[in-house]
């Protein structure tokens, strides 16, 4: 593993904490850590028991209120588990004991006529409240492969609906937006493709050109890149590369359909349909950021020949402990949403992990009215503040940010160790991952473990640099090394093409 930075994190830590073991000052600063993150877990503990009880109560003023506006009880996935048998007809287990564990649900693909098994991350129904995690004994246990059978109509009522059916006047759903921008009524996601912002070389012919596909983040937009790196390439590179940068399926301008279970397969269906087969990629590098790049690593492994370059920025790899193993999807989502009130981030990402309906109501209040946020925001910042992160950040759905979240991020726990093996053991091209060193979302130590487990990758850690300020801020810089990166790819590419 190259890692280009100036020590390792560890290193750093154990080295500062040395230094001041013999500093009275030293001492009164830990003491004073100590106390602070004592009083973390204090407030985080009275205010996600409120949170839990709040989450029942929004539960049942939800399901009025979609009675009253649609004449229809929408189910949720706040039931608990229930009676053996319930969801016998959708859920099986594993096809084996070496097989990632977790519930599957049988699908009808609408591409043949075989069953295909997709995953559905058992945290979409499996959340333990706050204080029955303090109260419980023994450590996490792989979840019962049962459900109540108001989760069971639910999913597999969307799985019925996934299906080509007779069109039917669309409407939104009350909580969500129905501008042009977010359609998110939109009826299937089998009927139509991703956005993609198409940046298209601006050299004369004869030049040969290479393919780029951008990946973005959880609750984030093409403009990610468009708004920040596009415009730092250099001219040689805005004339050698065609860069395509989508939006994914329930975010910013994409469709955004109520029927949709956001899973990695769909996702990346959808990639694979609006970008490599519409316009024909036949190699491409991939950079993707965050959850995406959970969907590039399985591109990665589904087109080991066509991917010549693989770059990614603060993917949320967590290696599960083998006494954690039953439970991995648990694992990840206690990783990244803590339930701690501090840092900020940390706080917003437990809200939207753990609380269905808390969630919703965050959305209800950000998504469905980002016309009027987007306006009071230039307003009052003037526009001298660039707005395109807030842009993104509101133009999505609730269904789509809580399926993706569970079924992307804590879903693919049991799939991360295989995938890097794959890159590792199966790929040739050049990999590279970059981190911030102050990210709180994502800890440094998720890049570390990817580098420990494909070797050859070549690892930056940015000092100073957070989740979003890896690139927001220092744009010409990451512009320059994905660059430096797609020449090293193609270099080695016509050395192995000379051999």
């Amino acid at each position: 593993m190259h890692i280009a930075t100036t020590a390792c994190v560890w290193q750093e830590k154990a080295a500062a904490m040395g230094a001041g073991a013999g500093d009275v000052a030293a001492s009164w600063r830990v003491a004073a850590v100590a106390l602070l993150g004592a009083v973390n877990c204090v407030v985080s503990f009275v205010v996600f028991s409120f949170l839990d009880l709040l989450d029942m109560v929004l539960c049942v003023v939800y399901k009025v209120v979609d009675y009253a506006v649609e004449a229809e009880w929408k189910a949720c996935y706040c039931s608990a588990a229930a009676r053996d048998g319930a969801a016998a007809a959708i859920f099986v287990p594993p096809a084996s004991a070496s097989a990632a564990p977790g519930p599957k649900v049988v699908r009808l693909s609408p591409s043949s006529a075989k069953m295909q098994l997709e995953d559905v991350s058992d945290t979409l129904y499996v959340r333990p409240s706050l204080l029955s995690d303090a109260t419980k004994k023994s450590g996490p246990a792989a979840p019962s492969l049962t459900v109540s059978p108001a989760i069971a109509e639910l999913i597999r009522g969307k799985i019925g609906r996934a299906a080509p059916r007779p069109p039917r006047h669309a409407a939104p759903c009350w909580s969500d937006c129905d501008c042009k921008v977010c359609h998110s009524w939109s009826a299937s996601s089998r009927s139509s493709h991703l956005y993609v912002h198409v940046q298209s070389p601006t050299t004369a012919s004869g030049v040969e050109t290479e393919d780029v596909v951008f990946v973005h983040g959880f609750i984030s937009s093409s403009v990610f890149w468009t708004e920040t790196v596009f415009p730092a390439f250099s001219e040689a590179a805005k004339g050698r590369y065609r860069m395509f940068a989508v939006d994914l399926l329930g975010f910013g301008r994409s469709p955004k359909p109520a029927d949709s279970l956001y899973t990695l397969r769909e996702h990346v269906e959808m990639i694979e349909r609006s970008v490599l087969q519409r316009y024909r990629l036949r190699k491409f590098h991939v950079v993707a950021h965050s959850l995406g790049s959970v969907l590039a690593l399985a591109l990665a492994v589904k087109y080991p020949d066509a991917v010549q370059s693989l770059t990614l920025l603060a993917p949320p790899y967590f290696p599960v402990p083998e006494e954690e193993a039953g439970a991995a999807t648990q694992y990840v989502m206690r990783r990244v949403a803590p339930r701690r009130v501090w840092p900020p981030i940390a706080f917003g990402a437990s809200m939207a992990c753990w609380y269905e309906h808390v969630s919703r109501t965050i959305c209800l209040t950000i998504c469905r009215h980002h016309r009027t946020w987007d306006r009071l925001f230039r307003l009052f910042t003037r526009n001298r503040m660039r707005t395109f992160l807030i842009e993104a950040f509101m133009c999505h759905t609730h269904n789509a940010a809580w399926h993706t979240l569970h079924n992307i991020i804590c879903g693919s726990a049991g799939k991360m160790d295989s995938y890097l093996d794959v890159v590792a053991g199966q790929l040739a091209c050049e990999v590279a991952v970059f981190h911030g060193r102050d990210d709180e979302l994502l800890p440094v130590e998720c890049t570390l473990a990817v580098g420990a487990r494909v070797p050859r990758a070549h690892v930056t850690v940015y000092d100073h640099k957070d989740h979003i300020t890896i690139i927001v801020g220092q744009e010409k810089l990451f512009a320059t090394e994905l660059e430096d990166i797609w020449r090293r790819s193609a270099a080695a590419a016509a050395a192995g093409d000379g051999e």
